[in-house]
Formats: C-alpha cells, structure tokens, sequence
C-alpha cells in the first residue's frame, strides 16, 4: 500500500508540473506584457512629472523677470510675452496683467480681462470665483448680469462669500436702499468667514450709514502743505541772514528781562 501511495503522489505531482508549464507557456507573454506596461507606465509618469516641473519653474522665472522691469507698463508687456504652461498659470498671468492694469489707471481694462478669464470653462471653479470677484472689485457694475454673479458668489460655502455679500451692500448703497445694504452689513458682522480687516471695513461703513452720513465713490483730496515758516516770525529763521543775540534773547527770555548789551557800548568813549 505505502509503493501504490508514492507513486499516485509522484504521478499527481508530475501532472500538476506539466500543468503549470502548460500555463506558463500559453500565458507568459502576457504576464511579461504586464510587467512591461507596469514599468513603461512608472517610467512615463516620472518623466511627465519631470517635464510639468520643468514647465513650471521656466513659467516662474519668466514671471519673476517680467516683474522685475522698471514700471507698470513694462511689466505689463512683459507679462503678456510670457507663455503660461497650463491654465492654472494662465489665470495668474491674467491676475497680475490685470494688477499692472489697474496700477496704470486702467481698470476698466483689467475688470474685462477678468471677467474673460471667469467666463472661461476649462478653468478651475475656484479661479473662475477668484476672477469674478476681483473685477467687481476693480469696475464695480449695477446690472442684472452682475446682481446674478454677486448672487451665485455669495451662495453658503463659496470661498468668496463675504466680499461678495460687501459689493451686494454698495450696490444697495448706491441705489438708496440704505435699510438692506444695512442687513446685509450686520449679518456679514457675523459671519465665521470674514477676516478681521473686513469686518473693520464693515464696521466703519454701518458707522457711516447710521449716522446719515453721504457715502461716495469720490477719492479724499490730498491734504494740503502746510505753509513755509515766514523769516520775519518769532522763532523763524532764514537762511544766511544772522541773528542778533539781543533779539534771540528778548524772544527766549522773561518779558521783565533786560536786553543784553553789547560790550561796544559799555566801554568808555577815548580821551582826545
């Protein structure tokens, strides 16, 4: 029984080698076919990864060079000569064109500009909002097209969501409904995502409101120079012209000081 055991096992064995061989042989093209993929895939992500960071450093050190010029034309222009390498980068570049812009006095320009890029549906959500909300912000407008984006803007959740509700306000402002501009300021007191600088801003416009004062667009007027010292004013002096030591005395001094005297006028007059 023990020889008839060793030689069912022996032959099992034999049976299930030439198996395994036999499927090795009808398939191992294939699992070399994988293991090739596996290691062409690897090899080709490395290199797009390679090649995206180079792409981005190139992209970063012509932004650098372009803001490196003299002045806001210049480095306008030399933003517009720079080739973004994906959209990300393109709507920075449009950002900071349209930063040089509005430096420029151009603002009007750099709110289109914005507003072409926002439009744009292969950019990411996100930056179409932050595009969106930078031109109200540079060329505020009061139509039904802009009343919808401050709208969807200001929704719960969205990342811009206080400077929306803000520009919701001036607009009410500017229409004279002072009441709900009034709402919308209070309830943006208390909103988790305002920052301490804008709910500063909100708190001195609710002042301003409340106390009935007219808000305007209009920019503060420069303050006035102060006058030049007069030469002939208690105190002033002039440039090259000396000071007599009894006036600088009679000014610094008591009112019941005697003036000081010259040493010329003490001396006795000479003998002839």
């Amino acid at each position: 029984m023990s020889n008839s055991d060793s030689f069912i096992d022996e032959v099992t064995e034999e049976v299930r080698r030439d198996r395994m061989f036999a499927f090795f042989r009808r398939w191992a093209w294939l699992i070399v076919l994988v293991v090739l993929a596996m290691v062409g895939t690897a090899a080709y992500l490395e290199w797009r990864k390679a090649q995206e960071t180079a792409q981005a450093q190139a992209f970063g050190d012509a932004l650098i060079a372009a803001l490196d010029q003299p002045d806001a034309a210049a480095r306008r222009d030399a933003l517009e000569a720079v080739e973004p390498a994906a959209p990300g980068a393109e709507m920075l570049r449009a950002l900071l064109i349209a930063g040089e812009e509005a430096a420029l006095g151009e603002t009007a320009a750099a709110a289109d500009r914005l507003r072409a890029i926002a439009a744009r549906e292969d950019m990411p959500a996100r930056y179409r909002d932050l595009a969106l909300i930078k031109a109200y912000l540079l060329d505020p407008q009061d139509t039904p097209e802009a009343a919808a984006d401050l709208d969807r803007l200001a929704r719960p959740g969205a990342p811009y969501r206080p400077l929306a509700i803000e520009q919701q306000a001036l607009q009410r402002i500017a229409a004279g409904d002072a009441e709900e501009a009034l709402a919308l300021l209070q309830d943006l007191m208390t909103d988790a995502q305002a920052t301490a600088i804008l709910q500063q801003r909100v708190s001195e416009l609710i002042v301003a409101i409340e106390s009935g004062a007219e808000l305007t667009d209009e920019p503060l007027p420069d303050p006035e120079p102060a006058p030049a010292p007069d030469a002939g004013a208690a105190g002033g002096l002039s440039v090259g012209v000396p000071v007599d030591g009894n006036d600088a005395a009679a000014e610094d001094g008591p009112e019941d000081a005697e003036p000081a005297t010259d040493a010329a006028d003490t001396e006795p007059a000479p003998e002839e």
